[in-house]
C-alpha cells in the first residue's frame, strides 16, 4: 500500500478546497471569508483555517485589533495547494480517485453558483473544452513553466476586472 499523501489528507475536504478557492489571487479577513462561505458553519471554518495555515497552505498576511478581537487577514501561504509528483504517486488508487472526485466536485459546485447567479453577461466569461496533447516526461515542467508564466499577470486583483476560475486537468491516456 503507499504511503499517505500529505498535501491530499490536508487539502481534499470539500470546505478546504472552498476556502482556498476564495483565497485564491487576493486577501481576505476572516469575517469576508465568513461572508463569502456562509454554509460553512463558523466554527467549522475556523478549524479548517487552522489546519491550512499550520500546513502552510494560508499564511496571516495582517492582523489588526477590532472590538477587543484580533482580525486577521489571510493569504495562499508559501506552500501551494498542489499535489507535487511525488505525492500524487505516493496516493493509492483509492486516494488519487477521492482526490479527483474532491476536485470536480468543487468545479461543479463552481458551475453551480455560475448558473445560480443567472446572470447572462457572465456567460461571455465561460467557456470549456478538451485538448488533446502528445507530451514526452520532460515536457511536462517547461508546459508547466510556460503557464504559470503566462497566467501569471492574471492571478491578482485588479480594478476593472472580474474573477474567474481556471481549472486544468492531465489525464493520461491508456494505451
Amino acid at each position: 500500500m503507499a504511503k499517505d499523501s500529505p498535501i491530499a489528507e490536508v487539502v481534499m475536504h470539500p470546505a478546504r478546497l472552498r476556502i482556498i478557492q476564495q483565497l485564491s489571487g487576493r486577501e481576505l479577513t476572516t469575517a469576508q471569508l465568513r461572508d463569502a462561505l456562509p454554509e460553512i458553519t463558523q466554527a467549522t471554518l475556523y478549524r479548517h483555517v487552522a489546519a491550512l495555515l499550520e500546513a502552510g497552505i494560508l499564511a496571516v498576511v495582517d492582523e489588526r485589533k477590532v472590538r477587543g478581537t484580533t482580525e486577521r487577514t489571510l493569504a495562499l501561504g508559501a506552500r501551494l495547494a498542489v499535489a507535487d509528483l511525488d505525492e500524487v504517486r505516493a496516493m493509492d488508487t483509492a486516494q488519487l480517485r477521492t482526490t479527483f472526485l474532491t476536485f470536480l466536485g468543487l468545479l461543479g459546485e463552481t458551475f453551480d453558483d455560475f448558473l445560480a447567479a443567472e446572470d447572462q453577461q457572465l456567460r461571455d466569461y465561460l467557456g470549456f473544452g478538451m485538448s488533446q496533447l502528445y507530451v514526452a516526461d520532460d515536457d511536462l515542467p517547461a508546459l508547466q513553466s510556460t503557464l504559470n508564466d503566462v497566467l501569471a499577470p492574471y492571478r491578482k486583483e485588479r480594478p476593472g476586472t472580474r474573477r474567474v476560475a481556471l481549472a486544468s486537468v492531465l489525464i493520461p491516456e491508456a494505451e
